[in-house]
């Protein structure tokens, strides 16, 4: 397994040339063109159990799309812990593939590279137009006040998945609500012998996603309102100690989890290990790990007090992932044609509904097979509690050190070092140091 500190370092390192590059005129790519209309090469990222899983619930779907234009489309499936290293390279070097997935929150930073197609109205216009996708989706397209960067593919929220026999064994009659709630039922699970909660302590990714809601439920953004990093306020430190004490004071994730970055927590939850997860649409997954539906319930994520909604009761992320077009492709119609194709009503709902993802796309979602209880969960969260990541030129960057961050200081607590708020501060502040300057 590569190691995710050094694809942070490499993510990073590449991020902050590009963001020198950005500031310069843009990226070195040219124009697109059509002199291989016959040919796409496709990166998507993993969303599914595993890359074969990928493999098998894309494949139907290319070969389908071959024939309906004509376009053979050479897929690979690319890991998270690769995806946005593989992806800077190829901005900076033009060899890159013509179609690609990105992480929703990555598409500020890729659209100040220059080398992505804007999804300008005439663009929109020939996939259908900008009105069939849903205003949450299209928040993290890029940054406000420019064209998009990317389309919305797959939407996704956190949610609270949880082991029914676990609880039930530990007299435990329902999911908790707040972070308090869940630390108290921690301990009558513990007690009977069971881990509590799973965590991707190594998977930088996840880690600021979750110190993200943290710091939404304690009032404080990452940036200032100007675009600034802003990581060693008083509130952004309570909120990333908060979720590292879940390991380190509260013991409800187990110290084991710190090195977690490939889903280990999704197959320890699906193995009956832990009796709570805090995913992203993690049905599919489940399901693919011989997990049935009728084991687990899923609930909102925690808040600190209440009930989830809006300002410091944002309980999720705006998850997704969006379809983005290097300009400098070879096949520029046959592109927009794969991205009209993946983004239409059929696809959207074989695609999302292998996924357990919600269609982006109004119609789609308004269809029958996404109003199920588990995706209710996720519908309402997008609608009414979830946040968009910051959308900066310097979003990457910001998810790869306070990421590492988060992970250094989860590599603390499993050796049993004490996470104070002034160690807290001082990963931050290294963090913040390595960010580009305004």
């Amino acid at each position: 397994m590569r190691s995710i500190r050094a694809a942070a370092v490499g993510a990073v390192t590449m991020s902050l040339a590009l963001a020198a590059t950005a500031c310069g005129g843009g990226s070195s790519t040219g124009g697109g063109s059509n002199d291989s209309p016959k040919t796409l090469t496709y990166w998507a990222s993993n969303q599914g159990a595993s890359i074969e899983v990928d493999k098998q619930v894309l494949q139907p779907e290319l070969d389908k799309f071959q024939k309906q234009t004509g376009i053979k489309v050479k897929l690979e499936v690319v890991p998270w812990s690769d995806l946005l290293n593989r992806i800077l390279t190829a901005t900076t070097s033009g060899q890159g593939p013509d179609v690609l997935n990105i992480g929703n929150t990555w598409s500020a930073s890729l659209q100040a590279t220059g080398a992505l197609l804007p999804w300008d109205a005439e663009n929109f216009g020939k996939i259908g137009g900008k009105d069939r996708f849903v205003d949450s989706a299209l928040g993290s397209t890029g940054a406000e006040g420019k064209d998009p960067a990317a389309v919305p593919l797959y939407s996704m929220a956190y949610a609270l998945y949880y082991n029914k026999k676990i609880f039930a064994d530990a007299g435990i009659a329902k999911p908790p609500v707040t972070w308090d709630e869940l630390v108290a039922d921690g301990k009558k699970i513990s007690a009977k012998g069971k881990s509590v909660l799973g965590a991707e302590g190594g998977n930088v990714s996840e880690n600021i996603h979750h110190v993200f809601v943290f710091a939404k439920q304690h009032g404080a953004d990452f940036f200032t309102s100007d675009g600034k990093p802003d990581f060693t306020n008083d509130n952004i430190v309570a909120a990333v100690k908060q979720y590292v004490d879940l390991m380190a004071k509260d013991k409800v994730i187990p110290t084991g989890d710190a090195e977690y970055a490939q889903n280990q927590s999704v197959s320890d939850f699906a193995k009956g290990k832990q009796a709570m997860l805090l995913w992203q649409s993690a049905s599919s997954n489940l399901k693919s790990q011989g997990m049935s539906d009728s084991d687990y319930g899923i609930a909102p994520v925690p808040v600190q007090s209440g009930t989830p909604g809006t300002g410091t009761q944002v309980n999720s992320m705006v998850a997704g992932i969006n379809l983005a077009v290097f300009k400098n492709t070879k096949n520029l119609d046959g592109a927009t044609k794969f991205v009209k194709f993946m983004t239409s009503d059929d696809e959207q709902k074989i695609l999302n509904t292998a996924y357990s993802s919600i269609p982006p796309v109004r119609t789609a979602q308004e269809d029958a097979a996404f109003n199920t209880p588990a995706n209710a969960v996720l519908k309402d969260t997008l609608a009414t509690s979830a946040s968009a990541l910051p959308q900066v030129a310097s979003e990457s960057q910001f998810e790869t050190t306070v990421g590492t961050a988060v992970k250094n200081l989860f590599a603390d607590a499993a050796a049993g070092r004490a996470i104070t708020t002034d160690s807290v501060k001082a990963e931050l502040e290294k963090a913040q140091q390595q960010m580009p300057a305004a």
